[in-house]
């Protein structure tokens, strides 16, 4: 078993402005979740655009990441596919490229099956003895597990030690799977940090999210460990503003790029169609709002 508990950067793929992959980028991006401190990173997730890659430009960004982080930080590769001999298949990959870990979300059902979903589950499972993290997201995947789905799916998969928590209201829900789960059931933070005081405060182990400013979280779980609520809710605080500008729904990842490309890690902002760029307007609210919080030029 991996020790994976910590802040995780969700890495953004780079491109180019013409659309094209942009490799270099993915080491500067990993040169600052170390600077950070951050425990991990994690590619091929949903902010990384995984669905707008073609199946070559997954393996080649796989093999960047894992060799640009190797003796530095873990690597938690995506690995859902929309079938499950796809799953299977980015499972056996990832596991022959280096990676640490798995992060597995259940594919798209068009009508609700708890069997199917964890038929899935199992198949991938047992391609790979890596550590698998399950992502909890059916604002992406469509599908709703609850916690006693989770817990019961979990205690079953020998591999399954991690839960990526993306179901709102996340809070309850970090209490309601601790709760059966027990500590053998780490989780994760997400939604780009909305929560994460509340979510540490009730048991989460740490986070796996993209918000632009890593070093942020980092600091928030340091204090919380530390037993310093107080200063941490502080610490939070200071950033949330611009934690909750980010989270906007549908422009998320375009926003989250400018400022990575603002702070020098990003050549470019570029969100591959049909993902919206964000407009003037929004360039200038955000710029205003990195000013006056993170005080970059």
């Amino acid at each position: 078993m991996a020790n994976l508990k910590g802040v995780h950067f969700m890495l953004p793929t780079p491109f180019h402005d013409d659309g094209a992959l942009d490799l270099d980028s993915f080491d500067a991006l990993i040169d600052c979740a170390a600077q950070t401190h951050c425990v991990g990173v994690v590619c091929l997730g949903v902010m990384g655009e995984a669905a707008r890659l073609t199946d070559a430009e997954r393996a080649l960004v796989t093999e960047r990441v894992v060799r640009e982080a190797e003796g530095r930080l873990t690597v938690t590769v995506g690995a859902t596919g929309a079938a499950t001999d796809a799953g299977v298949q980015r499972a056996r990959e990832a596991t022959d490229l280096g990676a640490d870990a798995l992060m597995v979300s259940p594919p798209p059902i068009p009508k609700q099956n708890l069997d199917a979903v964890s038929a899935y589950f199992h198949a991938v499972a047992d391609a790979s003895p890596l550590d698998l993290v399950v992502q909890d997201y059916p604002a992406q995947s469509g599908v709703f597990m609850s916690a006693a789905f989770i817990a019961r799916l979990t205690e079953e998969l020998p591999t399954a030690h991690w839960l990526k928590l993306e179901d709102p209201p996340t809070p309850p829900k970090v209490t309601a799977v601790r709760t059966l789960a027990g500590d053998r059931l780490g989780v994760f933070g997400g939604l780009g940090g909305v929560f994460l005081l509340e979510e540490l405060a009730r048991g989460a182990c740490g986070a796996m999210t993209g918000f632009a400013y890593p070093e942020a979280l980092v600091e928030t779980q340091r204090l919380m460990d530390a037993g310093d609520a107080d200063t941490a809710a502080d610490h939070f605080f200071r950033w949330l503003p611009l934690i909750r500008y980010e989270a906007q729904e549908g422009i998320t990842l375009s926003i989250r790029k400018e400022i990575l490309q603002r702070r020098g890690i990003l050549s470019s902002a570029k969100v591959r169609h049909p993902g919206a760029a964000i407009d003037a307007a929004t360039r200038a609210e955000m710029h205003a709002l990195v000013d006056r919080i993170a005080g970059e030029a």
